[in-house]
């Protein structure tokens, strides 16, 4: 199994080396680190970590919860390490939707028993990523914001909130690589995500405002899936 590889974002130089020797002891690969908002984003978007550790005072205009909300609408997974627990700051945290929540100052045995509870946690709610090859570059997506995955010749285009993806690969081969437990095929030519459905009609059904045919064979299948989801 690979280590599981994480970003720093923190503003004190020294808490970052401490963090980072700890993260290293522990078989942890750490990627980097950035002590603002801006440049996390520029690095996480780059270096893709499976997991962000965010101080919540940073420098620039922007904290570690403008850096949360904007993780959040990416679906991309963080915790929150930081010494602010004062009532403002907590309720701002309310808005976010982190892994968790350490307190500095942290032990080691601490921080890795919360990163891995975390982990665990993220784990088991299925949010998995897919590699997704498109227009020459290699984009990791988590496969709960997918919508729905639609057949185009020996291609297939991946269909996801904010960003389409038209991928090189036959939608049979990119259907093996689905996480089975949210995703169910409604038609030959789709694969749909049942937790972005919204209701199912006659010969199709809905996601959000967008219809997607669903073949009388499979109608029975989707209807057993979306009461059993």
């Amino acid at each position: 199994m690979n280590p599981l590889s994480i970003y720093i974002v923190e503003d004190e130089p020294l808490i970052v080396s401490t963090i980072e020797t700890a993260l290293l002891k522990q078989g942890y690969k750490v990627l980097g680190d950035a002590d603002n908002v801006v440049s996390a984003i520029k690095d996480i978007k780059t270096l893709q970590p499976d997991l962000t550790l965010i101080d919540i005072q940073l420098e620039g205009l922007e904290d570690g919860i403008d850096l949360a909300l904007e993780l959040d609408k990416q679906q991309l997974p963080y915790v929150f390490l930081t010494s602010q627990t004062d009532s403002e700051t907590v309720g701002r945290v309310k808005k976010t939707k982190p892994l968790g929540y350490i307190v500095k100052p942290f032990t080691e045995t601490g921080l890795r028993s919360n990163i891995e509870l975390a982990w665990h946690n993220y784990e088991s709610l299925n949010t998995k990523f897919i590699m997704l090859k498109s227009e020459g570059r290699l984009h990791k997506v988590n496969q709960n914001s997918i919508l729905y995955l639609k057949a185009f010749d020996n291609y297939c285009y991946v269909y996801t909130p904010s960003k389409n993806y038209l991928v090189p690969h036959t939608l049979k081969h990119m259907s093996e690589q689905l996480n089975k437990d949210i995703f169910i095929k409604t038609h030959r030519s789709y694969w749909v995500n049942v937790n972005h459905i919204d209701s199912v009609g006659v010969n199709e059904l809905v996601l959000k405002t967008e219809p997607i045919p669903i073949s009388a064979s499979q109608k029975s299948l989707v209807l057993s899936k979306l009461k059993s989801s």
